[in-house]
């Protein structure tokens, strides 16, 4: 029971430090707003249109895609350190699971969802 005590007391500090930090800016700081510190920030540009715009499907789809790959890569680099280890049946395991993905990615470029040059 001292044990959870102890994590207890740390989620009291941590959460205390938290709130007497802004707290303290609150008091503390400066107070000078401007219409330019209270307009949404556009990498310097200035807002253009509405925030609630609908975005194409594709961006959504390529976000996937590339969701995908990074998937890829963290199943990869592990296999790869380990690759001795693992011998003919890990080889033959990544060997299945690359073709099974090619074979998602050749699905989707068939389909077109690659295909930028058309809306």
């Amino acid at each position: 029971m001292q044990d959870w005590l102890l994590i207890l007391l740390l989620m009291l500090l941590a959460a205390g430090f938290g709130a007497g930090a802004v707290f303290l800016s609150k008091i503390l700081g400066p107070h000078n707003p401007t219409p330019e510190k209270s307009a949404p920030y556009e990498c310097g540009m200035p807002p253009v249109g509405d925030a609630r715009e609908r975005q194409s499907i594709r961006f959504y789809l390529i976000a996937m895609i590339f969701l995908l790959f990074d998937i890829e890569v963290a199943f990869l680099y592990p296999w790869a350190l380990a690759l001795r280890a693992l011998g003919w049946t890990g080889y033959l395991q990544v060997l299945l699971f690359t073709l099974v993905l090619s074979a998602g990615y050749i699905y989707v470029w068939k389909k077109g969802a690659l295909d930028w040059s058309h809306q």
